[in-house]
Formats: structure tokens, sequence, C-alpha cells
């Protein structure tokens, strides 16, 4: 099969608490959506991801803060900040969030999957190299675009869709003229980075910020005009989306106003350019998206299209 849908038993072990926006039932939403597609659910490989080993992560982030980490987990749980908390789970929700993106990746590169979605959590991209923060502990794409680098990939490009900017993400991977990175969002909103003036010390940055309340084709229109330029004369090997569907209408954390039919062509966008790039190689790693039945909604749309 060509799309695997990549999760984790343990994915549900990170536990912010029900009150929380980033909860289980994130995940728990887009496996209950798929019951009610059971054609499209028979289409799809479904796998069990593995975890991270910690020289992966040490690809990102230094070895001390990985550490840390793990002990603040084993050690029952805590709080790097009032948004982001590590418990008892934490340690191996978060290894096999990463893991199971880099799974994809692998699977992308040796044609076992051309493409995959990746349902886990925590998220990753606002994750530093030496701090959580944003519901985030590890860079979960920015892991898994380096390790395509080390697999031999000459250039990957990472388009991150998520209402909030990835600055994570672009602390990871700008210093790597092989990747290129594209983020569209909300202007000014959290964490207050990604200016459009801010490229990156090679200019493989692309940040394309949005104000809230624009009709949605606008911010289709922005995105998709921003992949063109950073792939003009450029071709990449591997695309990877931040899938954050924090960007419809309606969710709680945004005001951008993207539709699921929005999401579906943006979806089939990329696609269609990685068909013509790269054999059709797209690994999809859930980011945002906190109404949790939209969420469910959206993320079918997503895997109609990358199908």
């Amino acid at each position: 099969m060509s799309l695997a849908f990549i999760s984790h038993s343990d994915v549900g072990r990170h536990d912010n608490g029900w009150k929380h926006h980033e909860h289980v039932g994130r995940i728990r939403a887009i496996t209950r959506a798929m019951r009610y597609h059971p054609e499209l659910f028979m289409a799809i490989e479904h796998l069990e991801g593995r975890h991270a080993t910690i020289d992966e992560l040490a690809l990102a982030h230094d070895r001390g803060y990985i550490e840390r980490v793990r002990t603040m987990s084993e050690a029952g749980g805590g709080r790097f900040d009032a948004d982001t908390l590590v418990s008892e789970g934490s340690w191996d929700a978060a290894t096999a969030a990463v893991g199971s993106a880099v799974e994809a990746v692998e699977r992308a590169l040796d044609g076992r999957n051309l493409r995959s979605f990746v349902g886990v959590r925590p998220p990753g991209h606002h994750a530093l190299r030496d701090r959580a923060m944003g519901f985030c502990l590890f860079g979960n794409v920015a892991i898994a675009a380096l390790v395509a680098r080390t697999r031999g990939v000459d250039r990957v490009l990472i388009v991150d869709w998520d209402v909030h900017h990835g600055n994570g993400t672009q602390a990871l991977v700008e210093g790597d003229p092989g990747i290129h990175f594209i983020s569209m969002h909300q202007w000014p909103w959290y964490p207050g980075t990604g200016a459009a003036e801010d490229c990156g010390p090679h200019k493989n940055v692309w940040n394309v910020p949005m104000p809230p309340g624009l009709a949605p084709g606008r911010y289709c229109d922005a995105l998709n005009a921003a992949v063109d330029a950073a792939t003009c004369a450029w071709t990449p090997g591997l695309v990877l989306i931040s899938a954050g569907f924090d960007s419809l209408a309606g969710d709680p954390l945004g005001g951008f106003t993207l539709t699921v039919d929005d999401v579906r062509a943006l979806t089939r966008g990329l696609v269609e350019r990685a068909e013509r790039w790269c054999g059709g190689r797209v690994v999809s790693v859930l980011e945002g998206g906190y109404a949790p039945d939209q969420l469910g909604a959206v993320v079918i749309a997503h895997l109609e299209a990358l199908r």
C-alpha cells in the first residue's frame, strides 16, 4: 500500500490533563473518525511506530536536555513552563512521536510507503535545542528531516501550516542549507517569531506571517506562493508536512479560516508537486488542532488527498 497511518500506543501516555488543549482525545478523535470511513480505513496500512534512539534525538537536541526530559518523566513529571508539562509517561510518548516520524521517513525512502500520516503527540514544532515550549518536547519533524539528510537525501522541504510559527523547527534546521523550511502562521500570535524578513542564515527559510480573519483563499495562495519560491530551481527529494490543523476556522487557539476542503486542496497540491519532484514521497506529521471533532474530519480529508 502506498499510504500508511503510523502512530504508537505510547502517545496516549503523555498526560496534560483533560482541561489542557493538547490531550489524548485529539488522537482518539482521529481514530474514531476513521471508523466511519471503512473504505479509506481498509485502503491504508496501519502501523505501530517505534521509539527514537538517543542518537536520533541528539541530531537536534542537547544531550543534557534529553536527559532532563527523561529524568523528569521518570520522577513522575514536572513543568517546563505554563503550557508545557511532563508526566510520568511523557518520555515514552515523546520518543514514540519522534520515532514514528523517523519510521515514516525511512519507509518513504526505501519505498515501503511513499506517503504516511503520522498521528502522534506531543507535537514538536516549538521545541528548541535545549528547551521545551508550546506543548512540545522534541522536534518531531526537524529530527525526521535531519535523519533523512543522514540517509543521503540532498534536499528536504518542510511545509508548516500550523497557525503558530514553527520556531523550534526553524531553529533546529535553518543551519542546514539542504533543508528548506516554510511556515505560514498567524501574526502577531504565539510565539511571536516568524517575521517575513527572517530568512535564516542560508536564506533557506520562508516565513509567511498572515493576519487572522482573511478569506481562506488568501491563506492558500500565500502558502502556495511560498512553496513555489522555496522550490524554484531547487528540487526536494522528500516533502515533510507539519500538519497543524489549528489553522481551520473555529479552532480555539487560532484565527485562520481554512476549511476542510482547503486542507484537502493544499495537501493534494503538495502531493502532485512531490510526484514530479521525488516520486511522491510525502510524510505528514500531526502538530496542532484543538477542536477534536473538527480534527477528526480534517484528517480524513488530509488522508484522502495523500492517497
